[in-house]
Order: C-alpha cells, then sequence, then structure tokens
C-alpha cells in the first residue's frame, strides 16, 4: 500500500512544471505510546478545559486565542482574524534559487520529506529537473505553504526521487558562539595526538543505521508484554558511569593496549622491591641489619670476673692487658670464618 501524502501540487522551474507529492521521511507512530486511565475503573479518561477561578468547564465554542503581554494580561486572536493573514496556499513548489549543497548549515535541517512525480505525465519533467540538479552538484531553495505556514525547503537529487528538507528560519537557530566561546585553545602533545588518531582508526567504519538499537523502546515493548502475559519484566543491567580522565596521556595508552589486545597496567600499580635473596651457604656474608649488630657488640670491653681470680678450666687468669694482648693475636692467626683458608710454606 502506497504510503498518503501530506501535500500535493506542483513542482516550478521557471515555465517547467509537473505534478508532484510530498511524503514524510520520519515516522513516530511505531513508538509505545500511553493513554491516561482511571485507576479503580480501568477506563480511558478525557481531558477538559476548566476555567480556575470559577471552576466551571469551557465548551470548546466557548474558548479562544489569547498572546500575554503581561503578566495575567492577553490579547485574544480569532481563528478568523489568523484565517485573514495566513499565506494562501499556491500548491506550487516555485524553485527560486540553486546553491551549492556544501553552504546550507546542518542546523537549519528541519522536518524531511520525499517528494514524487503523482502521476505519469510528470515523470519526465520530473526527471529533467532532478537530472539538472545532480550534473551541476546544486540544490534548489524554493517556497512551499504548509500547514498554513510559508515554509523555505531544500530539493535535493536522492535516487529517482527528491530529497525536500524544510528548513528552519534564522530566528530558530541559535548561534555556538555562547557555548564554545569560552572554551581555551589547548597545546596538544605530537604523540597524544598520534595515539587519539591511532584509535580513531581503529574504530573506523561505514554508517549503517540498521545497525542502531533504541535500548529504551525495545525495553518499554517488553515491558509492555511482560505485563500483558502476567510475568515480571526483565530490568537492564545498570551502565557503569565513566569517571573523569586524570591522566590523558596513561588512558590514551591503556585504550591503545586494550585494543591491541594487550594488559594494559594500571597507572595507580607501584614496583614492589625485590626480596633479599636467601643463600644456603654457610660463607654467606650476614644481613646489614645482622652485621651492624655484630660490630656494636664487638665494640663493647669484656667484662672481667669480679668473684674469682681462675677461669673455667682452673688454670690462674691472665691479667686483663696480657688475656687481651692474647685475644688479639690469636685471632689474627685464625683463619676467618667463611673466609679462604691461606696456605703456609
Amino acid at each position: 500500500m502506497a504510503p498518503r501524502a501530506n501535500w500535493k501540487g506542483y513542482l516550478k522551474l521557471s515555465l517547467v512544471s509537473c505534478a508532484v507529492a510530498l511524503y514524510p521521511a520520519a515516522k513516530s507512530s511505531a513508538r509505545v505510546a500511553f493513554h491516561t486511565l482511571n485507576r479503580a475503573t480501568g477506563h480511558r479518561l478525557r481531558r477538559q478545559m476548566f476555567d480556575p477561578e470559577t471552576g466551571d468547564v469551557v465548551e470548546t465554542e466557548d474558548q479562544v486565542k489569547g498572546y500575554e503581554v503581561a503578566k495575567g494580561e492577553y490579547v485574544m486572536v480569532e481563528d478568523e482574524e489568523i484565517d485573514a493573514i495566513a499565506i494562501e496556499s499556491t500548491h506550487t513548489i516555485d524553485i527560486e534559487r540553486f546553491v551549492p549543497r556544501s553552504e546550507i548549515d546542518e542546523l537549519y535541517l528541519d522536518a524531511p520529506y520525499y517528494l514524487a512525480p503523482e502521476d505519469r505525465v510528470a515523470e519526465e519533467a520530473f526527471a529533467v529537473i532532478r537530472e539538472a540538479m545532480r550534473k551541476t552538484g546544486m540544490v534548489g531553495l524554493a517556497r512551499l505553504v504548509l500547514y498554513r505556514r510559508e515554509r523555505i525547503v531544500m530539493l535535493e537529487p536522492r535516487g529517482k526521487g527528491l530529497f525536500a528538507a524544510i528548513l528552519r528560519y534564522p530566528y530558530e537557530v541559535r548561534e555556538d558562539k555562547p557555548y564554545f566561546e569560552e572554551i581555551p585553545d589547548v597545546t596538544i602533545p605530537p604523540e597524544m595526538l598520534d595515539l587519539a588518531q591511532h584509535i580513531i582508526s581503529k574504530m573506523e567504519g561505514h554508517f549503517e543505521p540498521e545497525t542502531f538499537e533504541d535500548r529504551y523502546e525495545n525495553a518499554m515493548i517488553e515491558l509492555v508484554k511482560a505485563k500483558q502475559s502476567g510475568r515480571e519484566a526483565a530490568l537492564p543491567a545498570p551502565a557503569a558511569r565513566p569517571s573523569n580522565v586524570v591522566n590523558l596521556m596513561d588512558a590514551l595508552r591503556r585504550s591503545v593496549q586494550a585494543d591491541a589486545g594487550e594488559p594494559a597496567p594500571s597507572s595507580s600499580s607501584r614496583a614492589k622491591p625485590p626480596a633479599p635473596a636467601k643463600s644456603s651457604k654457610r660463607g654467606a656474608a650476614p644481613s646489614a641489619s645482622k652485621s651492624a649488630n655484630s660490630a656494636a657488640r664487638s665494640k663493647k670491653p669484656a667484662a672481667a670476673p669480679a668473684s674469682s681470680s681462675k677461669s673455667r678450666t682452673g688454670k690462674p687468669a691472665a691479667p686483663a692487658g696480657k688475656g687481651a694482648a692474647a685475644k688479639s693475636a690469636a685471632a689474627k692467626s685464625a683463619p676467618q670464618r667463611g673466609g679462604r683458608l691461606r696456605k703456609v710454606g
């Protein structure tokens, strides 16, 4: 079944004209829509306009449009007065100018439509206008009265038909300067820019709108189906919220490593010092703490026995000075523990 046209008229280029039909290129009827019901009865409710001052319901014939000129002060405008100033539609799309497509800012594109010939008689003239624009690489600008308002429309060749985009007026478009003027100029290091470009090149692809998924709409449909069948709908898992990047260079490097399948080191990780190696040899040097303790103990003078003048072997003890000298001589002649034995003779 052919779609229903929103508008029918003529496309005119100088003295050449043909019958055309305008079709909406976008739709919103496929979205889930809800009605307001009475919770107690399940009946659908009907909205009524009422006067908040008197509480009385105002019927349609007693309603009138008003423009607020001050707080609580309105100017009433009748429907007949609006109809009197409405631009009369000539049902003609009269192309006034051709411009390069690149000159039209995307911000001005509003509602998309398709324009096609309405009958077989109009096909030849329609094709001539379409192919002439295609060969020159230009798009047409025309005026169109739609829904009692005059609109500027851009016409661009698309396949066998024309793409018609309603353009916004300048007063409907906001300038970007108030939003961007406070962004400072940043000097980007070349290495950082190279990493970002590498990530972009790895993520490069093609525009494939069929892969887009409206997850909210799908979840809404699943909710309605679950309620209808009396089961509980599965709730989507909450998505992790991204945190603000502290070290941009580290984040870029980890992104490149993750894309290459390499493990990305954490910026918060710290290298731990290696544990001291344990030696199994007897002659191994003691640790620093043990050497310090041994050195401290060797510096303390040996205490002389006070209660006995004999040693444990029963021999008379040598005087303190001679005993110290003898011990020093013995220490020099004895081999050090763990050291090398020196061959004598």
